[in-house]
């Protein structure tokens, strides 16, 4: 029998964490979009310049049965730069922020704990937002399975490629 819940997250450009996520057992959907803005029904346009307040997230559909939550942020902190203010790489901005947003208080309380747990991996502070979950909105239609559907490209083979490959070799166990 399976437990389907949700996780919203943000760890810079949503193809890489898309590319990540979908390759993990237990993970039954990743719709990538946006949130934790002020604008209603942003665009991708709008996102670039960083004024609509919304972050590149995921949107994670998994079965609670097979993958917890704490290991989807256990596999969250080991992918991304956690340790950058709005800035994951060359990407630059609110939009590339380090984000969970919690959707209820269990949620909330797993994700102090493993990013206290975290911590102590990075030789600098932490600086991943932890906020209630907003109103997510899917990106537009060519954002999704990006990497899947366009990895021959030069971003999937120079960014996105090299970072499932470290994932695929830590958390084999988890595929």
């Amino acid at each position: 029998m399976s437990k389907m819940e949700v996780a919203v997250i943000g760890g810079g450009c949503f193809w890489c964490t898309e590319a990540v996520f979908l390759r993990l057992a237990g993970v039954e959907k990743v719709v990538s979009g946006y949130a934790g803005g002020t604008s209603t029904n942003p665009n991708y346009q709008e996102i670039c310049t960083g004024a609509s307040g919304h972050a590149e997230v995921i949107e994670i559909t998994y079965d609670a049965e097979v993958i917890s939550f704490e290991t989807l942020l256990e596999v969250f902190f080991a992918t991304h730069n956690p340790t950058t203010l709005n800035q994951q790489g060359a990407d630059r901005g609110t939009q590339y922020r380090s984000v969970i947003f919690y959707q209820d208080e269990v949620q909330k309380t797993i994700a102090e704990t493993v990013i206290k747990k975290e911590g102590a991996s990075f030789s600098d502070p932490i600086m991943t937002e932890l906020s209630a979950a907003p109103v997510f909105y899917p990106a537009e239609a060519y954002h999704q399975n990006y990497y899947n559907l366009n990895g021959g490209e030069g971003y999937c083979q120079v960014v996105i490629a090299p970072k499932v490959q470290k994932f695929m070799e830590k958390f084999i166990d988890k595929l």
